[in-house]
């Protein structure tokens, strides 16, 4: 196998076969061995069996070892009788973990954000389409909601920091490839085993729950949505989204899909005879989901368009917007989960 139809089936390896771009990125991240440690380390293998399938040998390839762990490539999977590595195993995954790398090339970086202006939502529609259910979830602002209301752990962000064994912040690694928008980078939380993990790369640094409540407060008045991993359980992520550099929103806002990110089970709704018509609102919101046509100008929420992520009340003026469970009687827009 030829050095360049190795990096080729890196990028397959992933789910982009043919694309030029993923073959380079790998191509810039690895040598010959590193690159053939990680298309041998799938299923998961022992350093002896990645020598085995190699041809190197157990020295060569732990040299790779690291340095393919700190890259984001390789991953570990410690068990009580060896510690078997596997390779990143979808471009999401290749994504987060290479662009948080402190010492990522410069050329990386230029990559993905090419692949993501040109590339990205066609192999997001792809993606979409073979989703057996969202990726991930709008978690709603830390605010207080209806009294009668009972948020599931899943949906409450101060549930998902009390419940964390060890938190740790690192870069959002979308604002790392763009940063256009002026956002704060270092405010990508992950909880638990995620967070084990970037302090032992050395991407993320640790964060007690205080500071974790507090820099999502911050999060929330800079206009970032939450959004965490699309489970019932405590997630090992919590990401804190930008309207213009996240991968999710714009392929998402663009289609109408709800396949990638589901909203969360309320919707926002507005007290008409509070409401001043300051269009604090419209400018908050990343879903075109609110307009100024109700009676003498009032804000009125679009259900449909709503992914339930309360951006909107945090900074109302008059305290005139809150959010509102969805009841099963009533109609729910087609992906918002029950």
């Amino acid at each position: 196998m030829t050095g360049t139809d190795l990096y080729q089936e890196l990028a397959a390896s992933i789910g982009l076969s043919g694309s030029a771009l993923v073959a380079d990125m790998f191509r810039e991240l690895t040598d010959e061995n590193q690159a053939k440690v990680l298309m041998a380390a799938s299923p998961p293998a022992t350093l002896e069996e990645l020598a085995e399938k190699t041809g190197l040998s157990a020295d060569e390839v732990k040299q790779t070892i690291d340095p393919l762990f700190k890259k984001g490539l390789l991953f570990k999977s410690k068990k009580p009788d060896a510690t078997r590595y596997y390779r990143v195993r979808q471009f999401m995954q290749f994504h987060d973990a290479t662009a948080v790398d402190p010492d990522i090339p410069q050329k990386v970086l230029d990559l993905l954000k090419v692949f993501m202006n040109t590339e990205w939502v066609d192999y997001f529609n792809r993606m979409k389409e073979v989703l057996p259910n969202p990726v991930m979830r709008v978690i709603p602002v830390n605010v207080a909601i209806e009294p009668d209301t009972q948020i599931l752990v899943f949906e409450d962000v101060k549930k998902h920091i009390e419940q964390a064994g060890r938190i740790a912040v690192t870069k959002c690694s979308c604002r790392v490839i763009d940063g256009a928008c002026g956002k704060p980078i270092d405010v990508c939380m992950q909880l638990g085993k995620a967070a084990d993990y970037a302090i032992e790369r050395g991407t993320g640094r640790e964060l007690t729950k205080q500071e974790a409540m507090d820099m999502l407060k911050e999060c929330e008045e800079a206009g970032l949505v939450h959004t965490g991993s699309n489970s019932r359980s405590v997630g090992h992520v919590i990401c804190n989204c930008c309207q213009d550099c996240c991968m999710a929103w714009a392929p998402v806002v663009r289609s109408g899909a709800r396949k990638f990110v589901a909203p969360s089970r309320f919707v926002a709704q507005v007290d008409a005879d509070l409401c001043t018509s300051c269009e604090t609102c419209l400018d908050r919101c990343f879903f075109d989901a609110i307009s100024l046509s109700g009676e003498n100008g009032a804000a009125v929420i679009d259900p449909e368009a709503c992914m339930g992520c309360g951006l909107c009340l945090v900074t109302c003026p008059t305290d005139a917007i809150s959010l509102r469970e969805i009841r099963p009687q009533e109609h729910i827009p087609e992906g918002r989960p029950i």
